[in-house]
C-alpha cells in the first residue's frame, strides 16, 4: 500500500474506495437535498469531500449538500476551495441557534455535530451537551414538521458514541448494540456520554411516536485525514510526536485497548446506515480486531515511522497534569459488528497497519511539507 500512497493522494484513494463500497446508497441519494451538520469536522470532511468527488464523476445524479458548522476558527481551506460551486451551501451556525425552519426542504440530515476528543469536552462541557441535545431536539420537530408536506425527510442519521457504553465489563467484550452499558453520570466524561444516551432515547421515541425515519451510528474509534493533528485522541497525538521526531508520550500504564477503524470504511457504513438502517435502530460502526493495547499501538506506530519517515524516537510514560484525564476511561473498547453486517452490508477491510501508513502519510503532507 505504500506504493499506492506514494503515487496517489490518500484522499483520492480512500474517496474512491468510499464510492465503490457505498455506489448504491450514492444512487439512492442522487438528486437529494443533504444538510450535514459539524460539516466542519472530522468526518465532515470526508462526508462532505466524498460527495462533491460524485458530484464530478456523475454530474447528473449530483447531490447538494448543506454543510452547516460552527466554524470556531473559520471556514477551513479545503471547505472554502468548494465555496463557489452550486452544489455546496456552507453555513457558519450553531446547530443549536441555526434557525431549522419549516419552508427549508431536506430530503437527509446527517447530524454529526459534537465536541468528540475527551480533551475538549471536559474543557467544554455544557457546550458539548448543548451540541448533542439541543441541537438534535431541534432537528427531530424540525422533521416532525416536514412530515406534514409535500416533502418529508426522507433520512436522519444521528451520531452516537461507543462512549454510551461506559466501561463495559470483560464478559460484555466484545460489546453488542443490546448491552445497557457501565457509565458513571456525574463523572468527568458524563457530559458526552450522558448526552449521547439521551440523544438516543429521543431518536427512538421520535422515530416511534411521530414514525420518523431516524437511525443511530454508534462509532468506535475512528481515525484518519479530517482528523485535525492537535485533536488530542490517541492516534493524532502519537502522529505529531512521530512526525516532529519527538518522544511518543504515554499518560498510562499502556494497558487499556482499543479497536481502531479507518475513517474510509466507518463513512462508508454511516452513509449505509443512513440510506439502508432500520428507523429507530442503533449499529456499532467499526471492526472487531485486532484490539490493541495503547502501549502496543504506540509500539506499532513507532515501527511505522522508524520504517517510513525517518523517527527517531521512543515511547515514554509521563503522568498526566490532568488529575482526570484517567478517570472514568474504559479499560477495554471492542465491538460486536454482526449487525451492521447482516442488515447492511457492512464489511470494513483496511487492516490498521495500512490505516496507520494513510493517516501518517496525510498528516505528514497536510502538516509537514517540505
Amino acid at each position: 500500500m505504500v506504493d499506492i500512497i506514494k503515487k496517489n493522494n490518500v484522499e483520492d484513494v480512500d474517496i474512491e474506495y468510499i464510492h465503490k463500497k457505498s455506489r448504491s446508497e450514492f444512487i439512492k441519494l442522487s438528486g437529494k437535498k443533504i444538510l450535514i451538520t459539524g460539516a466542519g469536522g472530522f468526518l465532515g470532511f470526508y462526508f462532505v469531500k466524498s460527495v462533491i468527488a460524485w458530484n464530478n464523476k456523475y454530474p447528473k445524479k449530483s447531490i447538494h449538500v448543506s454543510a452547516l458548522s460552527s466554524f470556531r476558527n473559520g471556514v477551513p481551506g479545503w471547505m472554502n476551495f468548494f465555496k463557489n460551486r452550486k452544489d455546496l451551501v456552507i453555513i457558519k451556525n450553531n446547530i443549536s441557534k441555526y434557525s431549522l425552519s419549516q419552508d427549508l426542504v431536506f430530503d437527509y440530515i446527517i447530524h454529526a455535530a459534537s465536541i468528540a476528543s475527551p480533551t475538549f469536552y471536559r474543557l467544554y462541557p455544557i457546550e458539548t451537551i448543548n451540541a448533542n441535545v439541543q441541537g438534535l431536539y431541534k432537528i427531530v420537530e424540525y422533521m416532525v414538521l416536514r412530515k406534514k408536506t409535500q416533502y418529508p425527510v426522507r433520512g436522519l442519521l444521528v451520531f452516537s458514541s461507543s462512549e454510551i457504553y461506559g466501561d463495559p465489563t470483560d464478559g460484555n467484550i466484545p460489546t453488542p448494540e443490546t448491552y445497557r452499558g457501565n457509565v458513571s453520570c456525574t463523572g468527568p466524561r458524563a457530559c458526552y456520554d450522558e448526552s449521547k444516551r439521551f440523544c438516543e432515547t429521543l431518536c427512538v421515541n421520535y422515530a416511534q411516536v411521530h414514525n420518523l425515519p431516524i437511525k443511530v451510528a454508534r462509532p468506535f474509534n475512528n481515525y484518519g485525514p479530517g482528523m485535525k493533528i492537535t485533536d488530542g485522541r490517541v492516534i493524532a497525538d502519537f502522529s505529531k510526536n512521530i512526525l516532529e521526531n519527538k518522544n511518543i508520550v504515554m499518560f498510562s500504564d499502556g494497558s487499556p485497548s482499543r479497536t481502531f477503524c479507518y475513517v474510509a470504511d466507518s463513512i462508508i457504513g454511516y452513509f449505509k446506515i443512513l440510506v439502508k438502517g432500520e428507523n429507530g435502530e442503533a449499529y456499532n460502526i467499526g471492526v472487531e480486531k485486532p484490539e490493541m493495547s495503547m502501549k502496543k499501538l504506540a509500539e506499532k506506530m513507532v515501527e511505522i515511522g522508524r520504517r517510513n519517515f525517518g523517527y527517531k524516537g521512543k515511547i515514554v510514560t509521563q503522568k498526566s497534569k490532568d488529575k482526570n484525564y484517567l478517570t472514568d476511561n474504559p479499560n477495554r473498547r471492542c465491538p460486536v459488528i454482526d449487525k451492521a453486517k447482516r442488515e447492511l452490508g457492512y464489511d470494513p477491510e483496511i487492516s490498521l497497519t495500512e490505516g496507520l501508513q494513510k493517516v501518517l502519510s496525510w498528516y505528514k503532507n497536510t502538516y509537514y511539507k517540505d
